[in-house]
């Protein structure tokens, strides 16, 4: 296994049996993959596809029907591995009487830290991922957004080499959507290597630089998101500035050459940047109706 390699798994799969010992579901089949150092890798599939069993089989928490996962060149069942390993459940089980500084400060002395690296650690984590506000709230309190927060704080105590993120977006609202994905690619950066799994495919596009897409326990399609998102059949061209007789010509060259034009317009943004976009604005200026571009409308010329 090469030093590059943080996690491998071959023919790796989970069968769930019943109490008579049965086949009853084959959560994962055969699944061969490979993450490298310091990239985002995205388990990407539909509700039961698979992605929670094979998260749970690299820390160790289930044990494989066939095949093995390796991590850290260590099987995954080895829990001196753990120690290098920071997990954000799809549910954080957390001591809901405590505030944050207490629950950081908890998983800190899990892992031996003297007690200056403790609250240095614990001071910086909280300011992270923003309830700097919220430090001294007990849990109980906290909305679902804050508590997966607070989730990856916990996840990222041990400043650990590779951080496993099960729907990390879950329950946050736009701001807090785009803050988690902003802190990945933040760890991404540190060279910190990621796995998170998540339906929602936005997230993933814009976090990930390969993805594993899983259904029904196997995995159909492995890649880099530019790669696999690439239309090679087509060819976009963007420009600004082109008049009416311009793109009638640009029409006609294209004709000319046996070509088809499959749409010439002005090009749109997303919701979540026109959401975010309108949201900054308000806080720039408050009391003022943000100002959004708008398109021309044709007609007005005629």
């Amino acid at each position: 296994m090469s030093e590059d390699v943080i996690v491998q798994t071959r023919a790796l799969s989970k069968v769930y049996r019943d109490f008579w010992g049965r086949q009853k579901v084959r959560a994962l089949k055969a699944l061969d993959l490979e993450v490298r150092r310091g990239e985002v890798l995205g388990l990407l599939g539909p509700n039961g596809s698979g992605k929670t069993t094979t998260i749970k089989l690299i820390l160790g928490l289930l044990f494989p029907t066939a095949g093995e996962a390796l991590v850290f060149g260590k099987r995954a069942t080895d829990v001196s591995k753990n120690e290098r390993i920071g997990y954000l459940p799809e549910e954080s089980y957390l001591y809901r009487f405590l505030n944050a500084e207490e629950t950081l400060d908890f998983y800190a002395r899990l892992f031996d830290m003297p007690p200056a690296t403790r609250q240095e650690r614990v001071d910086s984590l909280i300011k992270q991922v923003g309830l700097d506000q919220a430090r001294k709230r007990q849990l109980q309190e906290y909305s679902k957004g804050m508590t997966r927060r607070i989730g990856l704080a916990q996840a990222l105590i041990n400043n650990p080499d590779l951080i496993l993120l099960d729907e990390p977006t879950s329950g946050l609202d736009p701001i807090g959507t785009r803050e988690m994905k902003d802190m990945i690619l933040r760890l991404k950066d540190e060279g910190k290597t990621v796995v998170m799994c998540s339906h929602l495919l936005a997230d993933v596009q814009d976090v990930c630089d390969r993805i594993a897409i899983l259904h029904q326990g196997e995995l159909k399609e492995l890649g880099r998101v530019d790669t696999l998102l690439t239309v090679a059949d087509v060819t976009q061209i963007r420009a600004r500035g082109l008049s009416a007789d311009c793109q009638n010509e640009i029409r006609d060259v294209i004709s000319r050459h046996q070509g088809e034009l499959l749409d010439m317009a002005n090009p749109t943004t997303t919701l979540e940047e026109l959401f975010l976009s309108i949201v900054r604005d308000s806080e720039a200026r408050p009391g003022r109706r943000a100002k959004v571009e708008q398109p021309a409308d044709p007609s007005a010329a005629d």
